[in-house]
C-alpha cells in the first residue's frame, strides 16, 4: 500500500472522510466515512502526521470532479463583468446589443436575487481584476436591482433597470478610464465631456437598435437631482422618474467606496452618510431611507472590530440596520483565527466598535472562507 501524509486541504469539517486514516506505523486508525466536526480535531490530525492511501485519495478526487459544479454568484458576477466589457467596447459591430444586454442584466439580478449577501460583499470583497468603469456599472447595477424588489417593482422592469445601470456610462466609456485615473483638479473640457455624457450614451444605446423608451430615459436622466442641480436637463423632484434616481443613488455609494489610484475609498457607512447629508436637497428622501434599510448602517464586505477586540467582516443583516452579523477572522490578540467566527453584533460582547479600512486587517482570505461554494470563484 502507497501511501501520503494528509494536510488540511485534504480534510472537509463535517463532511465525512473518503478513506481510510493509517498511522506511522500502519495501523488503521480512522476508518472511511469519519465526520472531523472541530477545527482542533483537523489540527489534531495534521499533528500526528497521519496518512492516507493514494490511490483512494485520488479515487475520491476523480469521483469529487465529476460532480456538477455547484453554482456560484461570485463566479455569475466575474462572467458579468466580462460580458460587459465585450459588449459595451464592441457594441458598433455587435448584432442584437439589446437582447445581448437584457441577457446580461437577467445574469446579475439572478445572481443579486440567489444571494444578496455574496452580491453585495461582491462590491467591497471581490478580488477578482476588473477595470472601474466595468465593474462600477455592474456594482451599480446590483444594488439598484436590489433596491428595486424591495419596492417590489415587477421583474421585467427591475430587468430594464438592471440593463440601464450596466450601460448609464456607455457614452463616456474610453474617456472615463483616463479620467478616474486622475489626481488633479478636471479641466473645463473634460467637466464638459461628463456633463454630455448621458446623451451621449442614449445616442449610441439608439445607434445600436435600443428603443426602449424608460430604458434610455434612466440612462439620459440619472445624474439629476431633486432640487434641480443635476444634469443635463436640470429635471427636479417627481419629475425624474424613480428608477433614474435609484440609480442615481446606488452609483454615488459604489462610487465612495471604491478605491482610486489617486484616493482612499471612502468607508462603506461614511458613504451612506455622506450621501444621507448630501441628500437633504439633493436625492430623494424616501430612497436614502431604503437604500439604507437595504444596505444597512454597516454595509456587507465592511472591516470592522468589535467590543471584545476582534476583527472581521460584515457578511449579513442582523435584527436592525446597525446590529448586522459578522464573522471575525482575528481574534483579540492579533492571531488569525482558524476559522472565521459567526458574531451577533447585537450582543454587547460582540457590538461594533468601529469600522476599518482593508489595509487594516492584515490577513488574506476569500469570499468562499465566509459564504462556502456559492462565493467560490
Amino acid at each position: 500500500m502507497t501511501t501520503r501524509r494528509i494536510s488540511t486541504s485534504d480534510i472537509v469539517m463535517g463532511q465525512p472522510l473518503a478513506w481510510d486514516v493509517y498511522g506511522d506505523d500502519g495501523s488503521l486508525l480512522l476508518r472511511r466515512g469519519y465526520v472531523v466536526t472541530s477545527p482542533s480535531q483537523v489540527s489534531a490530525l495534521i499533528e500526528r502526521g497521519l496518512f492516507a492511501e493514494i490511490s483512494a485519495m485520488d479515487a475520491a478526487r476523480a469521483q469529487a470532479a465529476r460532480q456538477v459544479e455547484l453554482p456560484s454568484v461570485l463566479r455569475m458576477i466575474n462572467a458579468a463583468h466580462r460580458e460587459l466589457r465585450r459588449l459595451l467596447y464592441g457594441m458598433q459591430s455587435e448584432t442584437d446589443v439589446r437582447g445581448q444586454l437584457l441577457a446580461l442584466a437577467k445574469q446579475v439580478a439572478t445572481a443579486a436575487f440567489m444571494q444578496p449577501d455574496v452580491a453585495l460583499g461582491c462590491i467591497l470583497l471581490n478580488q477578482q481584476d476588473s477595470p472601474y468603469v466595468i465593474k462600477h456599472c455592474t456594482d451599480t447595477a446590483l444594488v439598484s436591482v436590489l433596491v428595486a424588489r424591495a419596492l417590489k417593482k415587477p421583474p421585467e422592469e427591475i430587468i430594464m433597470l438592471a440593463a440601464a445601470a450596466l450601460t448609464m456610462n456607455v457614452g463616456m466609456l474610453r474617456q472615463q478610464e483616463r479620467l478616474q485615473e486622475k489626481s488633479d483638479a478636471l479641466s473645463a473640457t473634460e467637466q464638459e465631456l461628463i456633463r454630455q455624457h448621458p446623451e451621449a450614451g442614449v445616442e449610441l444605446l439608439r445607434a445600436a437598435g435600443i428603443e426602449d423608451a424608460d430604458w434610455l430615459s434612466w440612462v439620459l436622466l440619472h445624474h439629476e437631482n431633486e432640487d434641480g442641480s443635476g444634469y443635463p436637463t436640470a429635471m427636479a423632484g417627481a419629475d425624474i422618474p424613480q428608477n433614474a434616481k435609484i440609480i442615481s443613488l446606488a452609483d454615488r455609494y459604489c462610487a465612495r467606496v471604491c478605491a482610486r489610484s489617486y484616493r482612499k475609498s471612502m468607508l462603506p457607512n461614511a458613504a451612506l452618510r455622506d450621501i444621507l447629508i448630501e441628500g437633504k436637497s439633493k436625492v430623494d428622501q424616501m430612497l436614502v431611507t431604503l437604500f439604507i434599510r437595504e444596505l444597512g448602517t454597516y454595509p456587507i464586505g465592511t472591516f470592522v472590530r468589535l467590543e471584545n477586540g476582534e476583527l472581521g467582516v460584515v457578511t449579513g443583516k442582523g435584527l436592525t440596520t446597525t446590529t448586522p452579523i459578522v464573522h471575525a477572522m482575528i481574534g483579540p490578540r492579533g492571531a488569525a483565527l482558524s476559522m472565521p467566527i459567526r458574531r451577533d453584533t447585537g450582543k454587547p460582547l460582540h457590538a461594533i466598535r468601529e469600522v476599518l479600512h482593508r489595509d487594516q486587517v492584515m490577513i488574506r482570505f476569500t469570499m468562499r472562507h465566509l459564504w462556502g461554494d456559492i462565493a467560490s470563484l
